[in-house]
């Protein structure tokens, strides 16, 4: 009788809400909202306000009317406070893992790592004295100086994607804030609550309120920020339909964006890998975060001679792979919501249909937690034909392709051939194999016995044709030069002698 009067209570108690983060304090949306589940319980855990465009407009312009004094605010107030923001997210890293689990799925190790990757760039940002600072040339003509000034643009908008709700604001929002912008964050619906967790740490690290907002949305939200007259830049990562429909639509109305989109990222084995290492990478980068990344290795290009072999091996691999809740001692954690998991399981539908051999099917999976839960097993399918949906379309899940090539041109030309460029990688003892594969291949991000060649903070991560839409990669150098503008000063100051007049073209003498 006590269960009954339990499982009563869990299922009518509302759900908690999850709130807007505007003028450096919490504050409830109104009207529309959406559900937040825990996809290892399968079940909704709270809820989250879609903003309105009011309510979008609402926050940009609090977002306005405090960047004037934080872009004039000292080098050394604002490096000061990047600094302590730094110091309480590796503190309390633990706490955003544990929102980050409890709300996309995967398991906490992974949480963590994500966060590390972030912590990068957070660290990155601390520099920004030396990566903002303009040139200047003395005496470029007689008695006149020629100097350069990156200052900031003013409001940004960032538009976070559901697979890294905690690393990719922290990609993004602490070098622009470390620039000298305002920050509007509008995450995604599915996993809100880190993204505000992170504004509180900025909050708490100093940062002034209206500096760094939260709005929380969908398309409504979206389209406001993209035609907004004062937000002057946007940062994007998702699909690549998305990425496209973000940068026409900022573009058009006078937006800088950065727009990142999917990706179909391969992994050319040729035959004098070493197959264990191999294996075990192919693992590793197919199924970390259940597949939801778009750095994630898809499709295994195994040259003929060695394919059996590897998959072979993958195959036994995978057996190790613990698939469960991400609170215990397990692998992989769900997929985010049950519709992507079902969507995901169609395209090893797709490519059976189509003629491949499914090694390892993923479908109808014993784990480790709740029932209800989002779930779908590591999946390897062999011998996907290249005009198969399950080889040409972004599956974004834990499922794994071989094609199998007769030789390291066909592989190259079969990457070179893909739409997407975002990451990809070669698996090789031969230096020269490994040359020439990073010189060829039309892949922004180059991986030698590296299956996910994510660039550490202080490079950049972008990748080419249709994985990337707009001007600048994100983080590193290039970040900081999308969140500023160059001011070139042309000075001279006069010798109280100096006079008359001249209409003609400025002379450099």
């Amino acid at each position: 009788m006590t269960d009954t009067v339990v499982e009563t209570t869990e299922q009518t108690e509302a759900p908690t809400r999850i709130p807007h983060w505007v003028a450096g304090q919490r504050r409830e949306g109104h009207g529309r909202t959406a559900p937040v589940y825990n996809p290892a319980l399968g079940r909704v855990v709270s809820e989250v306000g879609l903003a309105s465009a009011d309510e979008v407009n609402e926050a940009i312009a609090t977002a306005k009317a405090a960047f004037p004094a934080w872009r004039d605010l000292s080098i050394a107030k604002r490096q000061s406070i990047m600094f302590r923001f730094r110091e309480l997210i590796v503190q309390r890293k633990d706490e955003l893992a544990a929102i980050v689990t409890r709300e996309h799925g995967k398991v906490h190790s992974d949480a963590l790592g994500e966060i590390a990757r972030g912590i990068e760039v957070a660290e990155l940002a601390t520099a920004f004295p030396l990566l903002t600072k303009g040139e200047y040339s003395e005496n470029a003509s007689t008695g006149v100086d020629v100097y350069s000034l990156r200052q900031p643009l003013g409001v940004v908008g960032i538009i976070s994607p559901f697979n890294f709700p905690a690393m990719i604001p922290l990609w993004f929002a602490p070098v622009a804030l470390a620039a000298g912008n305002a920050v509007v964050i509008k995450p995604s619906e599915k996993d809100p609550s880190a993204a505000v967790f992170i504004a509180e740490l900025f909050q708490e690290a100093g940062l002034p309120d209206g500096v760094l907002t939260v709005v929380h949305g969908d398309k409504e939200a979206v389209d406001t920020l993209l035609t907004h007259p004062d937000v002057q830049a946007i940062s994007f990562v998702g699909s690549t339909p998305i990425a496209e429909y973000v940068y026409e639509t900022g573009s058009k109305h006078g937006k800088r964006v950065q727009a990142l989109g999917g990706a179909k990222n391969h992994m050319l084995v040729l035959p004098d890998a070493d197959l264990d290492v191999t294996a075990d990478a192919a693992v590793n980068a197919g199924f970390g975060s259940a597949g939801e990344r778009c750095m994630a290795i898809s499709v295994v290009v195994a040259v003929d001679s060695i394919a059996d072999e590897l998959t072979a091996k993958i195959k036994e691999k995978m057996a190790a792979i613990r698939t469960g809740d991400g609170t215990r001692d397990n692998d992989m954690g769900p997929l985010i919501t049950g519709a992507h998991r079902d969507k995901v399981a169609g395209y090893i539908q797709t490519a059976s249909d189509d003629g491949a051999d499914v090694v390892v099917d993923g479908r109808d999976p014993e784990v480790d937690g709740d029932p209800n839960g989002f779930w779908l097993k590591p999946t390897l399918i062999d011998n996907v034909p290249t005009d198969s949906a399950a080889y040409k379309e972004e599956i974004f899940g834990p499922v794994l392709s071989v094609v199998r090539v007769a030789s390291y041109e066909e592989g190259l030309e079969l990457i070179n051939s893909n739409p997407y460029g975002n990451g990809t990688a070669i698996f090789t003892n031969d230096g020269g194999a490994a040359r020439r594969f990073q010189n060829e291949v039309q892949v922004g991000m180059v991986g030698i016995n590296v299956p996910i060649p994510v660039p550490v903070g202080y490079h950049s991560f972008g990748g080419w044709k249709r994985s990337i839409f707009g001007q600048g990669k994100a983080y590193g150098k290039h970040a900081f030069e999308f969140y500023t503008r160059e001011k070139v000063i042309t000075s001279r100051w006069l010798d109280p002698s100096h006079g008359g007049l001249n209409l003609g073209f400025p002379q450099h003498d």
